[in-house]
Formats: structure tokens, sequence, C-alpha cells
């Protein structure tokens, strides 16, 4: 057994973490206050290859795989981004650029991945209904064959990104769930042209006022009469779970390798808050009642990255992966917002200031208990597939 981090996701740490360090915390408190993309690190990150290291070499990625976007991620945040540098890895270069490198077809990945690699198309995911919410089984967005063409009809929301997209990664039902046995056949990926259905008029999207994450709209999206052609379905028609479950994976270990970074982020900037501040002649960060609840949350920021780089492992060498995952997002997600909970606290009254960025820290961490899985459904799962419990739902 080792726990060596092999000598690529080294250099991806090291290279990602010097990226990070030229920008400030204001910088990203501006980009949070303007909602606006962080267009200047992004550049940074594209001209060093770091998010292209999951695309194959030949198509002038990195040749790495999901370790490595992991490490990327992570250092990123702990860098300074915080919880915002999970849009930065999840958007383009895993839900775009791993998903077309595992599941295109030759064209696909001959059309795609190069441009990705040089940060010259983006993408998107869209999965998520307003009356469906986390339960991906009974989506309606529906895709009807006609000709060579899909034509697509629906709605999805909290679909982030789709503002600065070329291309959506949409999930849709070419069968209804009532009508497909198993319920998790009829499911079918298409790649759709976001600018081209815009300027058609069949996509529109409606952004969502939020509380954080600023960096990145979310938005409703309202699919009428989107035409697909049928040599942009991701894997097959009407099997699309697979191709789902190689999407949703990794965003759960990605989403927990950015809680496990931004966890790191917070956790110094209360450290040193607590290093400095000495109202009563010696530093707060002298009485057990501060400094307990900090070591603890180190503890559990250490157990979170264990699990995600093992996710991450497990799913490069295509084993399974899914209870890793969820155990992986949960865990990290949690010590994420247990490092901010105590960052407001150690830091008292100047928490509530705009000044410090630990308002910002408190409002990116909290959402990552809910997204992109509700750590309700992560539990009920390990209850059900790993302690044996009868399901709950």
């Amino acid at each position: 057994m080792d726990f060596d981090l092999p000598e690529s996701a080294i250099a991806v740490r090291d290279g990602v973490r010097a990226v990070a360090e030229r920008y400030d915390q204001a910088y990203w408190d501006r980009c949070d206050a303007e909602k606006r993309w962080p267009e200047e690190v992004w550049q940074d990150l594209v001209k060093g290859g770091w998010t292209a290291l999951a695309i194959p070499e030949e198509y002038g990625g990195g040749g790495q795989g999901l370790l490595e976007l992991a490490v990327a991620l992570e250092s990123l945040a702990a860098g300074g981004a915080g919880g915002a540098a999970s849009f930065l890895y999840l958007l383009t270069p895993a839900f775009g650029g791993l998903t077309i490198a595992r599941h295109g077809t030759e064209r696909q990945r001959a059309e795609f991945l190069p441009k990705i690699a040089a940060g010259a198309l983006n993408t998107c995911f869209a999965i998520t209904e307003p009356d469906a919410g986390s339960n991906a089984i009974d989506i309606v967005t529906r895709a009807v064959r006609d000709g060579d063409h899909f034509v697509v009809h629906g709605q999805k929301i909290w679909i982030s990104g789709v503002e600065r997209a070329d291309f959506m990664v949409l999930v849709t039902r070419t069968i209804p769930a009532a009508e497909a046995g198993p319920r998790v056949n009829g499911f079918t990926v298409l790649l759709v042209d976001v600018k081209e259905a815009l300027a058609e008029g069949t996509l529109t999207y409606r952004p969502i006022p939020k509380l954080g994450t600023n960096i990145v709209a979310s938005s409703m999206v309202f699919l009428d009469g989107v035409r697909v052609p049928v040599d942009r379905v991701l894997g097959e028609v009407d099997q699309g779970f697979t191709v789902l479950w190689d999407i949703l994976n990794p965003e759960r270990i990605l989403a927990a390798a950015g809680g496990v970074g931004s966890g790191e982020l917070v956790l110094k900037t209360a450290c040193d808050y607590a290093r400095e501040r000495a109202p009563f002649g010696k530093p707060i960060g002298a009485n057990q009642a501060v400094a307990f609840p900090l070591a603890r949350i180190k503890a559990q920021l250490e157990l979170a990255r264990l699990m995600t780089y093992k996710a991450a492992w497990l799913w490069d060498r295509r084993r399974p992966c899914g209870a890793e995952a969820n155990i992986a997002k949960l865990t990290a997600a949690d010590a994420a917002w247990q490092a901010a909970d105590r960052a407001f606290q150690v830091h008292g009254g100047m928490a509530y200031s705009l000044e410090y960025p630990v308002a910002r820290f408190f409002r990116d961490a909290r959402i990552a208990k809910n997204i992109p899985v509700a750590e309700e459904l992560v539990l009920a799962h390990i209850a059900q597939h790993e302690l044996g419990l009868p399901k709950s739902y």
C-alpha cells in the first residue's frame, strides 16, 4: 500500500498552487461582488495546461486522470480561490473533457477535445429539473428522434455556466420512466450546441438570484424544440445511465476535492487570526475553546482528503467507486462547512464585515452540503448499499 502521490500529481499540485498564489482574496472578493467569471485565473490555468490534465495527449491534453484533476482543484481552492474553485474544474475539464474522453466517439473526441484542451470551447452540464430535483430517474425532459436529429423539449434548473458555455452535456429521456424497464433505461446524453440553439430561439435561460458562488450564474434553462444531430449522442441511445454515472461520480469526487481545499484555506485564515488576535493579552488561539475545534477540523479534512484520493484512484482504474465518491463528498462538505462556521466564530463580530473574506467563505461553504447531492441522499445510499438496511425512499 502506497500513500505517496504520483509525481504527476505532485507537479500538478505545485503548478496550480503557483497560479493560485498570484491572486489575493481581494481579487476573489471582486469577482464575487461583480458576479463575474475569474477570467484571469482561468486563462492562466489554460495556458499552463492545468485544465486539460485528463484529456489524452493525442488531443492536446496531459494524458492524466481524475486524481490529477482532483489535486488541481484542491490546490486552487487551498491556494486562495476557496469554494469558487470547484466551478473552474467541474464545468469544462470534467463535464466536457473527462466525459467526452471516456464516452465520446472517435469523431467526437477529435472535434471537441483539442478545443477544450486549448481553452477554446466551454461546456456545462444539465440534469436537474424543477419537479424531479435530486431524483434523476424521474426527469421528464424528452428527446424524440426526427430523422437525423433529436428534438428536445423540457426544463432544467440550477444549470451553472450556461451563459458562457459553447456546448451543454444534456441528460434527457428517450423513453419515459413509466415505460422503461428497468427505469434506469431510456436515458440519452446529448451534446447540445448552446449558441446555435440560442440563436434559433429554441433554448433560453434565466439566471437565478442566489446567496453565494457568484463567480458563475446558475440558471433555469428552457428547451423548446432544440434540434441535436444524432452523431452528438454520448454513449448509446437509451443507455445513457452508464454515461451518467461517469459524470456524477467524478462530480462528487471533484466537489470533495474542492471541499478539502477550501476547508484548508478557511482553516488557515482562522488560525492566522487566532494567532494574531490578542484582546486579553494573549492570542485567542491559546485558548482550548478556540484551538480544539480547529484541530478537530484539521483531522476531518485529512480524512476527507484520503477518501477523495481513493475515490479518484478507483475511477481512473475503472473500478466501482460510488460508495467512496459519496463518502468523500459527504465528509469533505461537512468539514468545509465546519471550517467556515468556526472561522466565523473565531473572527467574532469582524466576520460580519465584508472587509474580511470570512462572510464569502461562509456563504460558499454552506451549499456544498446540498449539492451536487444532498447529504441526506448520500446517507440513505450508504445505509442501503453499505449497511444493508431497508430502502428508505
